[in-house]
């Protein structure tokens, strides 16, 4: 047993054991003692064993019998005979006292105003002056109840508003989220809502998009609990209409979220993605996260506009029934009855209190995204020819012929990519073949089919590529 004690007291290395029966890290359950065979046990586990094996039992006084008194047929087991290969045991990282003293408590100076994040909104999102404004103010104001919470002004509590965005499909709804975090600099989660179902049956639990934000922050639990939480594609559990069986990935999904909504704890497993896996569980409050949802929310637009043609349907001053069928804005319009005639549960809605909406991107904002944006397509198919020392440049007319093509495929501007690609295909391939090629200039025609892109030689005047 002397080998298998010098392995057991050997150095961890700035870990700290894990209890391998209720498997709480040594710095939450106290002293871990290490039993025969290798294995880890925090001493309330150990006493909670004693106290099993101690009590009485219906079969009397067994006391004479080989083993421990009151218990039938135990007795301790020779470990003479058991293998010295201690089992791979858990750990966990130890947090230093250095890195506990450089901690600073939150400051909501760090978060910039209003204004000044939507100034930096604005260098990689084209258009949604709406959107990014109240994005702005929610977000803003959801820190300084962090830091007032912080410092206990005035005793007063500020509750939790979320978020709730509707927009078309490519109108920019997960960027935004994405662009926010990255000014922020806190950590982040994106989940889908189509992947989670009620808990026992085959998906994502609801509890995993809080495990996403802690693995997002590092399992640092004090910092993914002032993390920000994206549920996309939230219009997917909306209530089913005429089902008659139990609606495991919808309504249920929503009553799911409500505690995770409003503030509770979650106990979310470190480092893995399921309960069931043998490692150390973390205690999560979800008070300070701030959850975003987010959705393209088809037909809703019929349901809004059968509301407003009830309203202005009889009498001398009834509005035409088709009034509102060419109006692209009509999301605007929006109300909570709207959403709770599409399929929203009450209690869901109110825990949404911001709710806006983004607009579907016209042919004049689709040119500004292609060009505008610090990241936008263009530059970076720029960046990648001048690696090759090929200049780029596109003709206004190009700009709008690929907007014109990106709005009949009605995506939004995912289809710009889409477009792009399909049209740089032949010249990312051509262009190394030639050193000589010093500048190439994408042509309306090009776009259209309906001639080919002006090639410049080093040196020589331009010609058109057939």
């Amino acid at each position: 047993m002397s080998d298998v004690e010098d392995k057991i007291n050997k150095d961890d290395d700035g870990y700290e054991k894990i209890c391998y029966m209720c498997r709480r890290p040594e710095s939450k359950c106290g002293q871990i003692i290490n039993v025969p065979g290798g294995f880890d046990i925090c001493t309330d586990c150990l006493q909670k064993t004693f106290d099993t094996m101690q009590t009485g039992n219906p079969f009397g006084d067994l006391s004479g019998m080989s083993g421990i008194p009151g218990m039938p047929n135990i007795s301790f087991v020779n470990m003479d005979g058991m293998p010295t290969d201690i089992p791979q045991r858990q750990k966990l990282k130890k947090k230093s006292k250095e890195e506990k003293k450089d901690k600073k408590p939150f400051d909501i100076k760090q978060i910039p105003a209003p204004h000044k994040l939507k100034a930096q909104l604005d260098e990689y999102i084209i258009g949604q002056e709406h959107a990014k404004k109240v994005v702005s103010v929610a977000v803003y104001n959801h820190y300084k109840r962090l830091g007032n919470k912080d410092s206990l002004l005035n005793n007063v509590d500020i509750e939790k508003s979320n978020l709730l965005m509707i927009g078309p499909t490519g109108s920019g709804k997960t960027y935004l989220v994405k662009t926010l975090a990255k000014l922020l600099d806190v950590p982040l989660a994106i989940t889908d809502a189509t992947s989670l179902t009620e808990a026992g049956y085959i998906g994502d639990d609801i509890e995993s998009v809080v495990t996403k934000l802690l693995a997002a922050a590092d399992n640092d639990v004090e910092r993914a609990e002032r993390g920000i939480i994206f549920i996309d594609e939230i219009d997917k559990i909306a209530k089913k209409k005429n089902v008659h069986s139990r609606d495991v990935s919808g309504e249920s999904v929503q009553q799911g979220l409500l505690k995770l909504l409003e503030g509770s704890d979650v106990e979310v497993p470190v480092g893995a993605n399921s309960k069931n896996a043998m490692v150390p569980l973390a205690t999560v409050n979800t008070s300070n996260i701030l959850f975003i949802c987010g959705g393209a929310f088809p037909d809703l637009e019929i349901t809004i506009k059968e509301r407003l043609n009830k309203q202005s349907s009889m009498g001398f001053n009834s509005d035409l029934k088709d009034k509102y069928d060419k109006d692209k804005n009509i999301l605007e319009k929006v109300t909570v009855e709207d959403l709770r005639t599409y399929g929203m549960i009450p209690e869901f809605l109110g825990r949404m209190p911001i709710i806006y909406t983004l607009q579907e991107l016209n042919e004049e904002m689709l040119v500004r995204v292609l060009k505008e944006p610090r990241n936008a397509i263009l530059k970076q198919y720029e960046q990648l020819l001048a690696m090759d020392e090929v200049k780029l440049e596109f003709s206004d007319g190009a700009l709008e012929a690929i907007a014109k093509k990106a709005l009949e495929k009605d995506t939004g501007a995912r289809a710009l990519r889409a477009i792009i690609e399909e049209f740089m295909l032949d010249i990312m391939y051509e262009i190394p073949k030639d050193d000589n090629i010093g500048k190439v200039t994408i042509t309306k025609e090009y776009i259209e089919k309906t001639g080919g892109p002006v090639i410049e030689m080093r040196g020589c005047p331009a010609i058109e590529a057939k």
